[in-house]
């Protein structure tokens, strides 16, 4: 077994057997690993950290080479991100970033962008009051990141530049020119606004996305868009994100 240390996100853990945890976490050198930390939960001060979801850690595991369980030996807390922990809907939001970041990359699919995006987002969090947003730009940034992005930039159909009025196709993940809607019939209209928003945030920095206006109409748009997108080629809708939508509705 080899041994390695790097920063980790954590994004889920569990019970195993008796005494220990496994946890799954997000790594900036090696991506998703699971990792078994053994007596953690009989002897609560064994790791210098108290393993709490969406917590930025410094971990030392040994790498099993036939085996995706990997054996965590040391974690150390670098940020709990409390402010962001004090205030529900914030919360929500942070494990539902440690959700999409999990079901969206493979096991040790390195890509350190989407774990610099992730941690910068989380920073974001704990002193910024539009948490709608931090959502709605973390959602666009990671699918064009982990080239899981719906095809905004011409028809998805045929490549031509898209100059006037489009539709968005679930089905085929992304936009229809006028002579190619016909090749789904459920594509639903899309306003140029929304589709100018996505590719704005895409391109450009975090900050630049977090000063970025949004009229009422764009932001619900996007909101439907994303998060149907999501369901779709996921092939489920994530815990979190019903939980997110009943905290806006004000279920």
């Amino acid at each position: 077994m080899s041994i390695h240390k790097t920063q980790a996100l954590i994004l889920n853990k569990r019970d195993f057997r008796e005494t220990s945890l496994i946890v799954d976490f997000y790594t900036k050198e090696f991506g998703k690993i699971s990792g078994l930390l053994k007596g953690v939960r009989a002897e609560a001060d064994k790791f210098a950290s108290n393993l709490e979801i969406f917590s930025l850690n410094e971990i030392v595991f040994y790498r099993r080479a036939n085996s995706s369980l990997h054996l965590v030996s040391q974690a150390d807390k670098i940020e709990n991100f409390t402010g962001a922990r004090n205030h529900l809907e914030k919360t929500t939001l942070a494990s539902f970033m440690m959700e999409l970041v999990g079901s969206i990359m493979q096991l040790e699919d390195k890509n350190e962008e989407i774990f610099d995006l992730t941690v910068n987002c989380l920073k974001e969090l704990e002193t910024n009051y539009n948490p709608d947003k931090i959502a709605t730009i973390f959602k666009i940034k990671i699918l064009a990141l982990s080239g899981f992005k719906p095809h905004f930039d011409s028809c998805v159909i045929c490549s031509e530049k898209i100059m006037a009025q489009s539709k968005f196709s679930m089905a085929l993940g992304g936009l229809l020119c006028a002579k190619c809607c016909h090749k789904d019939l459920s594509s639903r209209n899309i306003f140029r606004g929304t589709v100018a928003t996505i590719l704005h945030i895409e391109r450009g920095q975090l900050r630049s996305g977090l000063n970025l206006g949004m009229n009422p109409e764009i932001k619900k748009e996007l909101g439907v868009i994303l998060n149907s997108f999501l369901n779709f080629h996921l092939g489920k809708e994530l815990k979190s994100q019903r939980v997110m939508q009943k905290l806006s509705a004000g279920v």
